[in-house]
């Protein structure tokens, strides 16, 4: 009879505790991870990191004013961001 151990899980979360005190939680199958103050907070932008990997979320139809609006940022700022870094949506 086959058992799997912890080392062989393919789904589920991790945590992650950081020097800083923050949280690091990670989705096992995809290894998308996201942080925060408290395991609470970690798993809910993992879920919302999770959502929009599945094909959740509203398409960004302006990168430009996307970046500008949610965070402050001109898009002259990333031009030293390698073009393999950068999100899907300013590819």
């Amino acid at each position: 009879m086959a058992s799997a151990t912890r080392n062989d899980r393919t789904e589920g979360v991790e945590f992650y505790y950081e020097s800083d005190g923050s949280v690091t939680a990670k989705d096992i199958e995809t290894g998308l991870a996201r942080g925060g103050e408290t395991r609470a907070e970690a798993l809910a932008q993992l879920a919302e990191v999770l959502e929009l990997h599945e094909g959740g979320g509203e398409p960004i139809d302006n990168a430009e004013e996307f970046l500008r609006n949610e965070f402050d940022l001109e898009p002259d700022d990333l031009a030293d961001v390698n073009e393999d870094d950068r999100p899907d949506f300013m590819r």
